[in-house]
């Protein structure tokens, strides 16, 4: 299913027309040229990450990577609106929110190369690192807006999930919870049209946010691709939620040009055809087309921005590259805050299973029985420790 231009609000044709709009036009009144640049160098910059990040993976540098290709203004467009103390968490999708939150670049990718098991310290950019269990991070922004209600501050938690989310019981019951409590919080929801490999028409007979003034929270429709219309609706839900009245459900109407991850083949579902309708749609090619229109569309600034494109790619090239290698029993470190038994006996399992490749490599045999003592008394202590037999 393809939406028409009467669907959502739209503030910037796919050809680069800016349209009025009396209850949305204010929200963007600021957006001035110098503004509507720097917008454009972030989308092609989130993009030229995006393109490689997935040449890594295909070089066998990430073990995965989840391409946003084709919603950089849906993720742009709100991130740019929020404050420094506002909270966002995510999916494994919002690498453009990452960007925008100030990530460093190498932690973006830390967990897709498999080198750590998160990749950032929330607290430090206002982030929580992304959820890969299917909207479970809904739940996670209600809690955190409904402190900040008892804290009494007027920050807000932003939360990010796709259509398939909305299918998952996390997010109906963050709704309800968000409703019932006035929480101020904000649901964007990108309907990229595909989860995975099911049509976003498989699982909602109307538009998306038509779900959510069922549990009492108020919804807009959005042109997901129109960055324009993506930072009016999310400056108009941060402002209620600031002015305590309460959570917005954002759906983004955008699309998912790329797989889902490199791990998938959207030929076997999507038809051509369906890509190259929303290829026109592109959220670049509009700004690209408007600024053009108001002659800023130089060579000099198209440049400056392959420059900062570039650049930006080599350092997450690097960055990615020049990981070192975790110690193993690192993976053991942060589980639990305090002494585990459990944990400890695993670890004294996997000390010894590594003890035992040393032995292959004709270390000398002496040192690996020691080892292999010292972990087998480690082994029976940690049983003791928990009751006296194996847990």
């Amino acid at each position: 299913m393809v939406e028409t231009v009467s669907d959502f609000v739209q503030l910037l044709t796919p050809e680069g027309v800016r349209t009025p709009s009396p209850d949305f036009d204010q929200w963007v009144s600021d957006v001035d040229a110098p503004q509507l640049a720097s917008l454009y160098e972030d989308m092609v910059v989130v993009r030229r990450i995006d393109t490689e990040a997935t040449a890594l993976q295909r070089q066998g540098e990430l073990g995965l990577w989840p391409p946003l290709l084709g919603q950089e203004a849906a993720q742009i467009g709100s991130a740019r609106t929020l404050r420094g103390d506002d909270f966002v968490f995510t999916s494994y999708r919002e690498n453009a929110v990452a960007y925008c939150r100030g990530v460093d670049l190498t932690d973006i990718i830390r967990v897709w190369r498999g080198n750590a098991q998160s990749g950032w310290n929330p607290y430090d950019i206002g982030m929580a690192v992304p959820a890969i269990i299917i909207g479970a991070q809904t739940l996670h922004a209600t809690g955190y807006a409904m402190g900040c209600q008892q804290d009494g501050v007027d920050s807000v938690s932003v939360a990010y999930f796709g259509d398939g989310a909305t299918s998952e019981g996390d997010v109906n019951e963050a709704l309800v919870f968000a409703a019932a409590f006035k929480a101020p919080v904000v649901f964007f929801c990108q309907n990229n049209h595909w989860a995975i490999s099911e049509p976003v028409g498989l699982q909602a007979i109307r538009p998306l946010a038509d779900r959510a003034p069922g549990f009492g929270v108020p919804s807009m429709r959005i042109d997901g691709n129109d960055i324009l219309a993506v930072m009016a609706a999310t400056r108009i839900a941060l402002e209620r939620a600031r002015s305590g009245n309460g959570p917005t459900f954002i759906e983004a109407v955008t699309y998912r040009m790329g797989p889902h991850t490199t791990a998938d083949d959207p030929t076997r579902y999507r038809d051509a055809a369906e890509l190259e309708e929303w290829k026109a749609k592109d959220p670049i090619l509009r700004v690209e087309r408007l600024l053009d229109s108001l002659g800023l569309f130089t060579a000099e600034f198209q440049a400056g921005v392959k420059a900062k494109a570039d650049a930006v790619a080599a350092e997450l090239r690097h960055g990615c590259i020049t990981l070192p290698d975790p110690e193993p029993l690192s993976v053991f470190d942060s589980v639990y805050t305090t002494p585990n038994a459990t944990l400890d006996r695993q670890k004294a399992e996997y000390t010894a299973y590594l003890a035992s490749f040393e032995a292959r490599d004709g270390q000398n045999s002496d040192d690996v029985t020691d080892a292999a003592s010292v972990t087998a008394a480690s082994v029976n202590a940690v049983s003791v420790t928990a009751g006296g037999g194996r847990l």
